[in-house]
């Protein structure tokens, strides 16, 4: 489902720029953000690394479900 939103020029900005440096588009990386965000404050003990690890994990899973990973 698809909806607009309205967002910080910045955030935008700032989002773009590690869209491209990490290869998502802007939209993933935003989610990317969401994720990491959702999961630190459910689990405010966790370091960042492993939310990384985590949210990697995760996409990897998906790939495999999908067949993608061949």
């Amino acid at each position: 489902m698809s909806k607009k939103v309205r967002l910080p020029k910045t955030l935008i900005e700032q989002a773009t720029k590690e869209a491209l440096r990490t290869h998502r588009t802007i939209s993933n990386q935003i989610e990317y953000y969401f994720n990491i965000g959702s999961i630190a404050e459910e689990n405010p003990d966790l370091s960042f690394k492993l939310i990384q690890e985590i949210l990697k994990a995760d996409s990897e899973t998906e790939t495999e479900e999908y067949g993608l990973n061949e």
